[in-house]
């Protein structure tokens, strides 16, 4: 009877051991996937995104090509300094030869969003050392405003550790960032040595336009380094890229396309609107095309009340393809050269042509931006960063783009689209409408920008 009272005891203590055994481990598994950055929200780097904006607005040097640039470079920062907190996903590290990002302790806990905000504080002032004072002020109290609050919600320890990690992956990817010599520093010579009268060869080759300067922008920009094409795909080419030749026959498919922009530059007031709305082009007015993209990213995280995790994706995609859509469109056109259509309008249409785009800030009136036509940079940026966004956001996803509401110095009224396609389509062709860009220019750059927006998202992001 003893045995079997004894045998009986032992099997209920054992069945106790397994049970809390087993919900122990269980516990364990709960607690370890707790700390995911999925369960924060993305207010962290919505807030660092908002301000870059205003940042880069006044920003001289870094329109087209650095700013893209800065964008990919912090979005894949923070990317990988919150990889560990991202079961679902990958690192992409080891893809960048040179590149060594720091590793999370094990066991250690990090509060994510301090993570996120001590990558964005430690590489905003490295790519941006001369913010605007006023922008400075903002910067400041923006982050003392996260500290605090990140402070009190992570308690001193994982506060200091999650800063500090954050602070140094930021460093890791600065770090690496100045070892691309065509890309590092580039805002500070944008113009660089570059003699346009040396690479003209005739009529159809590009030349200065007045108003702007006399030399054109971003040369070497095209040797920057990317983050998902290889060198071969750097440059928009026959058969799928879209070309016409040089003629001034009325007859000829050139003349018709001139005929289109000075015909619609001159139409009506919608025609003005539409490429007033997606211009972007000038310092201190507004943020630049590239970071347009950022604009219209933000209203999407700020609207779905997106996660941490889906704005790390998000920002890191839309950044990597701007920064590879920027240096591929650059190749492009120090390869074909194209003239601008002022300048053929003006030789064989019209002698006292201006296209629609003017800055209210200088009085200049007919202004066309420095650097050849071909592939349209607008069109490459904005269809490489819609390709990015709607593999995040889904490709039928409509919204209505506020991003200049309240502007005074032009028609800021929101517009509603369908889908980002449809957003990247009107980007494009808002450029025919002032008066800037031949269609094929913006044909092609939707084309090469899709083809580069998924060359990104094509990148091992998820595990399989």
């Amino acid at each position: 009877m003893k045995i079997k009272q004894l045998l009986s005891l032992f099997l209920l203590a054992s069945s106790f051991v397994l049970f809390y055994g087993s919900c122990s481990k269980d516990d364990d598994k709960k607690s370890d996937s707790e700390n995911l950055v999925s369960d924060y929200d993305a207010n962290a780097s919505l807030e660092w995104n908002k301000i870059f904006l205003e940042i880069e607005r006044y920003a001289a040097g870094y329109r087209p090509g650095p700013a893209p640039r800065s964008l990919g470079l912090m979005g894949l920062a923070c990317y990988e300094a919150c990889i560990s907190g991202m079961p679902e996903y990958n690192s992409l590290a080891s893809r960048y030869a040179g590149l060594n990002i720091p590793k999370t302790v094990t066991g250690k806990k990090y509060h994510w969003p301090t993570v996120v905000h001590a990558v964005y504080t430690t590489m905003i002032p490295k790519f941006f050392p001369d913010i605007k004072t006023d922008v400075k002020v903002r910067v400041d109290g923006l982050i003392k405003s996260q500290n605090d609050k990140f402070l009190a919600e992570a308690g001193e320890e994982v506060f200091k550790d999650s800063k500090a990690f954050g602070d140094e992956v930021g460093l890791a990817v600065w770090n690496w960032s100045t070892t691309d010599f065509y890309g590092h520093d580039h805002y500070k010579d944008p113009f660089g040595t570059y003699d346009w009268s040396a690479h003209y060869r005739g009529p159809g080759d590009w030349k200065p336009t007045v108003p702007g300067p006399t030399k054109p922008m971003g040369s070497v920009f095209g040797k920057v380094r990317t983050f998902a094409i290889t060198e071969t795909e750097k440059i928009c080419l026959p058969p799928s890229a879209y070309f016409m030749q040089y003629s001034e026959s009325p007859n000829s498919e050139y003349y018709s396309q001139a005929l289109q922009v000075y015909t619609k530059t001159a139409s009506n007031y919608q025609t003005e609107w539409v490429g007033e709305f997606w211009s972007d082009d000038l310092l201190n007015l507004t943020f630049s095309p590239g970071p347009r993209w950022i604009a219209i990213a933000n209203q999407i995280i700020q609207t779905e009340k997106s996660n941490l995790e889906t704005a790390t994706v998000a920002y890191a995609k839309c950044g990597m393809a701007l920064n590879d859509a920027a240096v591929g469109a650059w190749n492009s056109k120090y390869y074909y050269n194209v003239e601008r259509p002022a300048t053929y309008i003006l030789k064989v249409i019209d002698p006292n042509y201006k296209p629609n785009l003017d800055n209210p800030l200088t009085g200049d009136k007919g202004f066309t931006p420095p650097f050849p036509a071909y592939p349209s940079g607008h069109s490459t940026m904005g269809a490489s960063a819609a390709e990015a966004l709607a593999s995040v956001f889904g490709y039928a996803y409509s919204m209505t783009d506020r991003c200049h509401e309240g502007r005074i110095e032009f028609e800021g009224k929101p517009r509603s689209f369908g889908s980002l396609y449809e957003m990247a389509l009107e980007n494009a062709w808002s450029r025919v409408l002032l008066g800037v860009h031949w269609r094929m220019d913006c044909d092609e750059g939707v084309n090469f920008g899709t083809k580069i927006g998924r060359a990104v998202n094509n990148l091992p992001w998820r595990k399989k």
